[in-house]
């Protein structure tokens, strides 16, 4: 049996930064909480990065509001006399749900 680290992301882009092989998505997530007797609605951004093939077919921008899917991978480096940790999301697939203006492409009548 593999082992494997997945995540699911439903959310709108913030930011879209391409790069020569890599695209580095922003990704806003809500939250609802409750505080008392009022709810309230908690925004996470989540980098996501997207490798050369799926970067190239990559149609969203800002707004748009997508549903990725990928692995997660954890990294370390070392700077000076400290190791810093962090977690990488890189997406295995991407769909856009909703674009910013209208429907997504694939409800677009023919």
């Amino acid at each position: 049996m593999q082992n494997i680290a997945e995540f699911r992301i439903i959310g709108r882009i913030g930011k879209v930064e391409v790069k020569e092989k890599v695209t580095y998505l922003s990704v806003a997530s809500n939250y609802n909480r409750k505080d008392g007797d009022d709810w309230k609605t908690d925004v996470h951004w989540n980098s996501v990065t997207l490798f050369d093939k799926l970067a190239k077919r990559l149609t969203a921008s800002k707004g748009d509001l997508v549903h990725i899917t990928g692995r997660v991978r954890q990294n370390q480096y070392e700077a000076g006399d400290s190791t810093h940790y962090g977690v990488d999301l890189i997406a295995d697939g991407i769909a856009i749900l909703a674009k910013k203006d209208g429907p997504a492409d694939d409800e677009k009548p023919n």
